[in-house]
């Protein structure tokens, strides 16, 4: 991972900004500061910090936590350190939360639902029902400092949690050095805190899922956070019908509602994420529902023929086309 060192030409035009590729995704962080060695520190702490979350979470190296877990299905027990315990335990507060539509058992329903095959296939109902047989939070076994998947096959992935999680960390590493104006966007997963030079509010482009690469407006936030979900992007097509991967683990299908893109502005960015997933999921009325009856978060709904918004989203919107 590396990101353009601190400058004192950044310095000068009172907006810091640190660049990077990161859990499969750019990333960038921009910040105020009057102190380039404040800059300098929280910049290598935040990049740190970042790296090693990957590195230990990540389903996709060997050595991770999460493929070790993944590994001991249906065996052993794997140590857990006190974060790994927090961040579980969060797991299982949003599993709860949504009523289940949050699960981080869901890996292997996603590995026979594989969009980025070279030659994508419809897994057989065999399998669909094999591997929903695998699924379910319920089956993993937690006790403290340590957490075992019950059944041989079982795999966590966290995925849908991961990048939101990593945002929220990193706006609290901003805060212990001080920094109060801060835009965190990993792929597109973004916390606003404080404000931006000459300016109230954080503005955040919306993408328009009919439209992949233009906005369909934008967001004034302050000390919010913003995520969105959807499949407009990644899906593949097998004669003439779509198939996205966002993939419904009740059903062992991909979602089939037409809703192609949620976006929810929240407290925090995980809280976001996981709303806007679980919306996905729902459907158009359902998820509406859901948003609107949720403490502290707005959004809207994008289907392949409308938009439809929260109580109150209107008051974050800029532009509204």
């Amino acid at each position: 991972m590396k990101a353009p060192q601190i400058t004192v030409e950044n310095l000068k035009k009172g907006l810091f900004r640190i660049n990077f590729k990161a859990m499969g995704c750019p990333c960038e962080i921009q910040f105020r500061c009057n102190n380039p060695q404040t800059a300098e520190q929280f910049r290598t702490a935040a990049l740190d910090w970042v790296n090693a979350f990957e590195q230990k979470y990540t389903r996709f190296k060997e050595d991770s936590l999460v493929s070790e877990i993944n590994r001991q299905a249906g065996k052993n027990w794997v140590e857990l350190d006190a974060e790994a315990e927090a961040l579980f335990d969060l797991c299982n507060q949003f599993h709860f939360i949504t009523q289940e539509l949050f699960d981080p058992t869901t890996l292997p329903i996603s590995k026979i639902w594989d969009y980025k095959a070279t030659v994508p296939r419809i897994p057989s109902q065999e399998e669909i029902e094999a591997a929903k047989r695998l699924v379910g939070w319920n089956k993993v076994e937690r006790e403290p400092g340590r957490i075992r998947l019950t059944k041989p096959g079982m795999g966590i992935d966290l995925g849908g949690i991961g990048k939101e999680y990593a945002v929220d960390r990193v706006s609290l590493i901003a805060k212990d050095f001080g920094l109060e104006n801060v835009l965190i966007n990993f792929g597109g997963d973004v916390a606003a805190l404080g404000s931006p030079p000459q300016y109230t509010h954080w503005h955040v482009g919306i993408e328009d899922p009919g439209k992949p690469g233009t906005c369909w407006g934008s967001l004034a936030l302050q000390d919010l956070c913003v995520a969105g979900s959807g499949d407009y992007r990644r899906f593949f097509e097998i004669d003439g019908k779509r198939y996205g991967h966002m993939v419904d683990h009740r059903k062992g299908y991909p979602i089939a509602n037409k809703v192609r893109h949620t976006t929810i502005v929240s407290r925090t960015c995980t809280e976001a994420g996981i709303l806007a997933t679980a919306a996905c999921l729902l459907g158009e009325e359902e998820g509406m529902e859901l948003i609107n009856t949720f403490f502290g978060a707005e959004g809207c709904i994008h289907t392949e023929f409308k938009r439809l918004d929260s109580y109150a989203i209107h008051q974050y919107m800029v532009s509204d086309n």
